[in-house]
């Protein structure tokens, strides 16, 4: 948490920093303009910590408001960020190439406060867009065929939610538009795969009665991710259990002619550590070989030891970058495509695009989705 809060603050200050200077440099503003910016931008870069002290202190109507605020101007200060920085980049481009005669770039044709100005206007058009596409949830749809299912009933549908991040942001009003997918799909059973909650988790228990209203006819199951950890163990597994979800961790369980193996996220489990590995792959070995095995892993990374003992991962955490374009850097740490069925040595993979946002409450390039996994009995050939 310390090396977090440290990259954290040292990223968002340079990206403050760096956003300061363009304006100061394009607006050259007063003495009182430039105490009132400092001030500004020195609450927003402390408004996520603030936002938890609050939560745990019970002001939620404070903590609401100051995490809108707080998440907001961060969305928008990174497509600020991303936008300048691609200006400076041509900009930069075009002065190399001029420098070495290849052509004569146009001069002063809008001013720098112009430019900055069509620029933040731009912004917001884009940070609209996040908006929307963040509440147009889509039904994803993903088919797989093994001689491993049972041929009655033939087809077992497995219907997927993954961070949905139910707190301070994503409240009852998201939570309904994710259900009303959950609905239309009619899953046989119902997964979640971590971060089913955010932060603190006071005042949801209308979300925790309208998923408990969900109820398919083989169940509804669930694994930890690391904001189960974040909100607190114990009040994170309450919650879920209030839910209607059975929480599996570090077990199997048949399930109509299947087997689900949940296994606790990293953040819980101790990340990377050779005991976590051999765990999950004693607990697959411990199913039965010729029961179509599906895993259920919060975050997408694969261990070596358990190929081959599962069938198909279930796996979210990346949101798929959420905001285009950070699928590039969650790309470094899990190289495997969000919102796509992988084919591994042994097994498949899929890795769900979200259901929710964490932190800003847009979505750009990254559409939320729900699932459907349609397990079919046949030649998987």
């Amino acid at each position: 948490m310390i090396r977090f809060l440290l990259v954290y603050l040292t990223v968002y200050s340079l990206a403050h920093g760096y956003v300061f200077h363009k304006l100061v440099k394009a607006f050259a503003p007063g003495k009182i303009a430039l105490i009132g910016s400092v001030l500004f931008m020195a609450v927003m870069l402390a408004a996520p910590i603030l936002v938890r002290i609050a939560e745990q202190k019970g002001f939620e109507t404070g903590a609401r408001i100051l995490s809108y605020a707080g998440f907001s101007w961060m969305g928008l200060l990174f497509l600020v960020v991303i936008l300048m920085g691609a200006v400076d980049i041509i900009g930069w481009t075009l002065g190399q190439a001029e420098a070495v005669a290849l052509f004569q770039p146009a001069r002063d044709w809008i001013t720098p406060r112009q430019g900055i100005v069509i620029q933040m206007l731009l912004v917001l058009a884009i940070y609209g867009y996040g908006l929307f596409e963040a509440n147009d949830i889509r039904l994803e749809r993903v088919e797989i065929v093994s001689p491993k299912i049972p041929a009655s009933p033939g087809r077992i549908r497995i219907v997927q939610i993954s961070d949905v991040h139910l707190g301070l942001i994503v409240r009852e009003g998201r939570l309904k538009r994710i259900l009303a997918k959950v609905e239309e799909a009619h899953p046989d059973i119902l997964v979640s795969t971590g971060d089913l909650v955010d932060g603190q988790l006071n005042h949801i228990t209308r979300e925790a009665t309208l998923l408990a209203g969900i109820t398919p006819p083989l169940g509804k199951f669930a694994v930890t991710g690391n904001h189960e950890f974040y909100a607190g163990l114990q009040n994170s597994l309450d919650l879920t259990s209030q839910s209607g979800f059975t929480m599996l961790r570090q077990q199997g369980i048949g399930v109509g002619g299947v087997t689900l193996v949940g296994v606790d996220d990293h953040a819980l489990s101790g990340r990377g550590t050779q005991t976590g590995q051999s765990r999950e792959r004693d607990i697959l070995l411990a199913q039965p070989a010729d029961s179509f095995t599906v895993l259920l892993k919060h975050r997408p990374d694969i261990d070596p030891g358990s190929l081959g003992h599962f069938d198909l991962q279930l796996s979210g955490h990346t949101h798929k970058g959420q905001i285009f374009p950070f699928n590039l850097l969650t790309w470094l740490s899990f190289p495997y495509k969000a919102g796509h069925l992988t084919r591994l040595d042994g097994g498949l993979l899929y890795v769900s695009c979200g259901s929710g946002t964490w932190g800003p409450p847009i979505r750009i390039l990254a559409p939320p989705e729900v699932t459907i996994i349609d397990l079919i009995h046949g030649d998987s050939k």
